[in-house]
């Protein structure tokens, strides 16, 4: 199978990149989000369960923290980061299974963790630009709200 994308290619930079949960279900709204509510056209993108959780000092995902903060300090140098924009969202299994948690806690937890990873991701990037934002499920949408780090 051969297949060619209708999208141009454009090499400009951004110099931004994301670091999310891959949880499929929200990842249009992630891309929504970032493109038109930050108005990051192309960004780098980290993904995985949990997304910035693995940052926030966890033991149960040491693992996934050294492979993230590579990625990152692989971008800042070759990509130039200047920007770094967290996201946690509403529900998440990686909180609910492989942290055992649950409401309410978890939220308050998820929050917390936004302000853990920046400060992480400050100290081991040197970059100041960094954003976190809580994704909320209302009524079929996903609303996001800015999370102060």
């Amino acid at each position: 199978m051969e297949y060619e994308s209708r999208i141009k290619y454009d090499a400009a930079r951004i110099h931004a990149a994301a670091i999310y949960c891959s949880d499929g279900r929200l990842g249009e709204h992630f891309d929504d989000f970032l493109q038109h509510g930050l108005s990051l056209p192309r960004y780098d993108r980290v993904t995985l369960p949990g997304g910035a959780a693995c940052l926030a000092g966890h033991p149960q995902a040491h693992l996934e923290e050294q492979g993230v903060v590579d990625e990152l300090q692989f971008l800042v140098e070759v990509h130039k980061l200047r920007r770094v924009v967290l996201i946690a969202h509403e529900a998440c299994a990686f909180y609910a299974t492989r942290l055992e948690l649950k409401e309410p806690r978890l939220e308050l937890v998820q929050r917390a963790d936004l302000v853990r990873a920046a400060a992480f991701v400050h100290r081991v990037t040197g970059l100041d630009s960094i954003e976190a934002y809580f994704a909320r499920l209302a009524e079929g949408r996903v609303r996001f709200e800015a999370v102060p780090v």
